[in-house]
Formats: C-alpha cells, structure tokens, sequence
C-alpha cells in the first residue's frame, strides 16, 4: 500500500494479491481509497489486475487523485 498526501486529502494506492491458482505467478488488483481529516470519503472498485505490485499500487493512487480533482 502505497499512501499520499494530494490537495488536502490523504489517497492510497492498494495492490490486492490475487491468488488464482497457487503455481501461477503472482498478480495484483489495483484500487484507490481518498480520507480527509482521517474519515473515508471515496474508495474504487478493482481497477484492473497487474503483475507488479508496485503498478497496482500506482494505478490506486492515479484514479485518487483524478477523483480529487474532479469532486475538488
């Protein structure tokens, strides 16, 4: 998980392991959750599934930081 700090709003990027079958290689679903003043205010759904952890976790924190900026 990675978080930040964007216009006032605390958003983090998730990377959800996705365990499909235990000899295939390790997947990651992205999603994105938006606080302020430490109270939930936003989360996605699953934005896409990644093979990077790292990918997944930047794709949340894209889509926070677009939904910030248009609800801001």
């Amino acid at each position: 998980m990675q978080q930040a700090t964007y216009k006032g709003y605390v958003i983090w990027g998730h990377a959800i392991e996705q365990q499909e079958e235990v000899l295939a290689p390790e997947r990651y679903a992205a999603s994105g959750t938006i606080t302020r003043d430490r109270k939930f205010v936003e989360a996605s759904g699953v934005l896409g599934v990644f093979d990077a952890e790292e990918e997944a976790q930047s794709v949340g924190l894209s889509w926070a930081r677009a939904w910030v900026d248009s609800h801001g």
